[in-house]
């Protein structure tokens, strides 16, 4: 869920932006996030009083108390007395062949980089267990992937991946320089080839199905923009209640927002409780009004499970 301007996340919303700069026609593409400098700096009252507590996914929130969540992600905020660093960076992306074409097998390299100064190695810290997430979606929203790119010995991240059809798609990396905070790049890319045949999502769609197992999304209030929001998932299968999810990536399931527009983007993780399933909890914050789209990733009988719901969500709510 990404605006375009330089800085991602010195906003303070629930909803990055991403900047980008690319060409599909090109072998290469950049996109410039900014790491926020404006939380508590050494010698404030806040830093003097007691240990700051931040979250790893969105570093301007924090807090001086200890146990509280992120009210945008709903993870843990955690122990980190380190001021930002204030570095802007960006991610290299360059695919090979340097023409993606469709039923053919590329390689994604992708390599962070400082804005000013690309010769100098940019360490990743691992994140619910990986040092990059990339989610690939088409345009339309009707396609979703999760990959993990690996380090290499020439210093970027790769992953071999083969693009089901042609068509314009949507590239986003969630990583976490060490030291930084959490960044995102975001590149579009078009795929030559036997094009996908784009669908229109209007209605709100809150129930999926497949091979037996449903999950159903439901909202503690109603959807409006600006508020913060408990987000409940409920999966069975074969219509019995399911309770033994297993972790994946560290947490009982993923979910990801992404915008019409594919120019908002998040990553939300679930709350923490003691049992598995077959309710999934989250918090979330939707700062703009409009239609979303939401991927949900779970872990069950030993296979990673991908259902997707569309929601529309109205006007900022009255203060």
């Amino acid at each position: 869920m990404y605006r375009f301007s330089v800085s991602l996340l010195a906003v303070a919303g629930l909803l990055a932006t991403a900047s980008c700069s690319s060409d599909s026609a090109s072998s290469s593409a950049t996109n410039t996030v900014t790491t926020p400098t404006d939380g508590p700096k050494e010698g404030t009252a806040a830093h003097t009083g007691g240990h700051i507590y931040s979250c790893p996914m969105h570093p301007e929130v924090t807090s001086n108390k200890a146990g509280e969540k992120c009210p945008k992600c709903g993870m843990n905020l955690e122990h980190t007395d380190q001021v930002a660093n204030g570095k802007t960076y960006e991610m290299k992306f360059v695919p090979t062949p340097g023409e993606l074409i469709a039923g053919q097998l590329s390689t994604l390299a992708f390599k962070p980089q400082q804005a000013d100064n690309d010769q100098v190695p940019v360490p990743l810290d691992v994140v619910h267990e990986k040092k990059i997430h990339l989610i690939i979606v088409s345009k339309d929203l009707g396609q979703f992937y999760h990959e993990h790119p690996e380090y290499t010995p020439q210093g970027d991240y790769r992953v071999k991946y083969t693009f089901p059809k042609g068509g314009d798609y949507v590239l986003f990396q969630d990583y976490t320089p060490t030291g930084a905070g959490h960044q995102l790049g975001r590149q579009p890319i078009t795929v030559k080839g036997p094009a996908y045949a784009p669908v229109k999502f209007k209605n709100d769609d809150m129930q999926w199905e497949k091979n037996g197992y449903k999950a159903s999304l439901s909202f503690d209030k109603p959807l409006t923009a600006g508020q913060l929001l408990g987000m409940n998932i409920n999966i069975t299968k074969d219509g019995q209640p399911v309770t033994d999810l297993d972790n994946y990536l560290g947490a009982l399931g993923h979910v990801v927002v992404i915008s019409e527009d594919t120019e908002q983007y998040l990553h939300v993780h679930p709350n923490d409780q003691a049992d598995k399933g077959p309710n999934i909890g989250f918090n979330t914050n939707f700062e703009k009004p409009g239609l979303y789209r939401v991927f949900l990733q779970f872990n069950h009988g030993g296979q990673i499970h991908t259902g997707d719901f569309t929601i529309n969500m109205k006007g900022t709510a009255a203060s």
